[in-house]
């Protein structure tokens, strides 16, 4: 095992058991939060490095960084999963190459989305991010389109929507934060209550994700904790 595959293997041990803390602070089974590793600026040998560990599932923000990565890493068997903004443009790549989206959050990129998918033969499960900070930097579809917007998305049979998806108000105030995963709980009890199956909650990241746990997140998406320090964003 080479140095770097011996951090990483300490970094992930050490984010579980973190998590695991969490979990249990709050009464939860840890085995009902998933970490998703995000990969996002990291080279594709160190995503090989993480898959030896047995990781298979990775987020990326941007569709390029999938694309070189999907290609350098061929003859694994990696599922990418896209976590930042998504342009409409970008949707065959997409739909040739991702497993999931958990950026959904307007009905022209989900027709996009659609589209694509149709032609590639596939379906992809995807989470409609939804935007609980006021920061105007955060993307997500308005709280109060929510109901709608689940509606509409049944008529696209290649989308298979599973839940919700936040990022929190970057703040020092722990309560400023947890309120946002509150938020997005809230608004999955809601939907359900209408008749919507969204069982998926992903919130919470290296830096808040026990406030996440603490409320109900079901996956927390982890970069810095597992991979370090970014060069870049």
């Amino acid at each position: 095992m080479s140095a770097d595959t011996t951090q990483l293997a300490a970094n992930w041990a050490q984010v579980r058991q973190r998590v695991a803390d969490a979990c249990r602070e709050v009464g939860r089974d840890p085995a009902s939060v998933n970490i998703l590793p995000v990969s996002k600026t990291f080279g594709a040998e160190t995503v090989r490095s993480a898959a030896s560990l047995g990781l298979h599932r990775f987020g990326e923000n941007k569709v390029q960084e999938i694309r070189d990565k999907a290609l350098a890493l061929a003859d694994l068997d990696l599922d990418w999963v896209v976590i930042g903004h998504l342009q409409t443009n970008k949707a065959k790549d997409v739909a040739r190459l991702a497993s999931e989206v958990q950026t959904l959050d307007r009905r022209e990129l989900a027709e996009a989305l659609h589209r694509r998918l149709e032609a590639e033969g596939r379906t992809i499960d995807v989470l409609v991010q939804v935007k609980t900070s006021p920061e105007p930097s955060k993307h997500g579809l308005p709280p109060d389109q929510l109901a709608d917007f689940l509606r509409s998305l049944k008529s696209f049979g290649s989308l298979r929507v599973g839940g919700l998806m936040t990022l929190a108000i970057n703040s020092p105030r722990p309560q400023e934060v947890r309120d946002c995963f509150r938020h997005l709980r809230e608004l999955r009890d809601r939907a359900e209550q209408d008749g919507h199956r969204l069982p998926r909650l992903s919130m919470g990241m290296s830096g808040d994700f026990a406030l996440a746990i603490a409320e109900g997140a079901t996956e927390i998406r982890i970069g810095t904790a597992i991979f370090g320090g970014r060069a870049n964003a």
